[in-house]
């Protein structure tokens, strides 16, 4: 896994300006935000996230998986499997610890705090999919260390995961404009930008939807799945109803937000809701 940081750099930047070029050529929303602005500080948080899981985490999933295989640790490395069906398996199991996090985030008051800042982003485009807190990053590599170490993924597996995972999640964020019937038919397969772009709806019940990243599945199978926003696509707003002011989206702001922040009603015990104020 010599080549790891190469694989990750290269499908980072790729998939990041191939998304942004077809936003320019064939946009699906007109965006409502500098998009100066919103770049800057989304950029902003990668680095700063990166930055630190890199300054925290003496090992990384690889790394831990790697040693997994080494010393027999989780499920998969007291299976005999072929190579094949143990890495596809291993990718499943960790894109379903994914939504199950997702879920978690959504539900439990604390880690909403964290998750919130995400879903304040007024806009909806690429840079979307990599806007998390710091704090919701460190979490999720917590999570995401336990995960390996439980269900003993390969080392392959664990790469595969997280490119496809960074590189779908900027695709499912982009503000792209594709055919109707082949987002029917791709959503089948992977989340699609329409899929997704519910579940960062204005309203309660379409925040608490479509919670899959990756794979499209997970929410068919647990009833969370949504086909489209009651607003269409063109008209929903975008964000959370107690965070409507542009200003606000500024890269100090967005790091605050977890202490500073109203949650608002949007546990996912109130699915059912509406917000409290709405900007259509």
């Amino acid at each position: 896994m010599g080549n790891e940081d190469v694989i990750r750099l290269s499908f980072f930047f790729g998939v990041l300006i191939f998304m942004a070029i077809w936003e320019l050529l064939r946009p699906r929303r007109v965006l409502t935000m500098s998009k100066l602005t919103r770049w800057s500080s989304n950029l902003g948080i990668v680095v700063l996230d990166n930055a630190l899981v890199r300054f925290l985490f003496p090992v990384l999933a690889i790394s831990l998986a790697l040693t997994g295989q080494q010393n027999n640790w989780g499920l998969l490395n007291n299976i005999q499997l072929p190579f094949v069906f143990s890495v596809g398996l291993g990718v499943l199991a960790l894109d379903l610890v994914i939504y199950l996090q997702h879920v978690i985030f959504h539900t439990v008051p604390v880690f909403w705090r964290m998750h919130m800042m995400h879903h304040a982003d007024l806009d909806f485009d690429v840079t979307t999919g990599l806007r998390f807190h710091p704090l919701e990053t460190i979490m999720s590599m917590l999570i995401k260390l336990a995960a390996v170490a439980a269900i003993g993924p390969s080392a392959t597996a664990v790469l595969i995961f997280e490119v496809t995972l960074n590189a779908t999640s900027m695709f499912n964020h982009s503000n792209v404009k594709m055919p109707f019937n082949a987002d029917r038919g791709l959503r089948l397969l992977v989340v699609t930008p329409d899929m997704h772009r519910v579940h960062h709806s204005v309203t309660i019940r379409e925040t608490n939807s479509n919670f899959g990243f990756n794979f499209p599945w997970w929410d068919r199978l647990f009833g969370t799945y949504r086909a489209q926003p009651a607003a269409g696509h063109e008209e929903m707003a975008i964000g959370l109803s107690q965070f409507r002011d542009a200003k606000k989206n500024s890269l100090l702001w967005m790091l605050a937000l977890p202490f500073t922040g109203d949650p608002g009603y949007y546990a996912i015990n109130r699915r059912g809701g509406e917000p409290v104020s709405r900007n259509r």
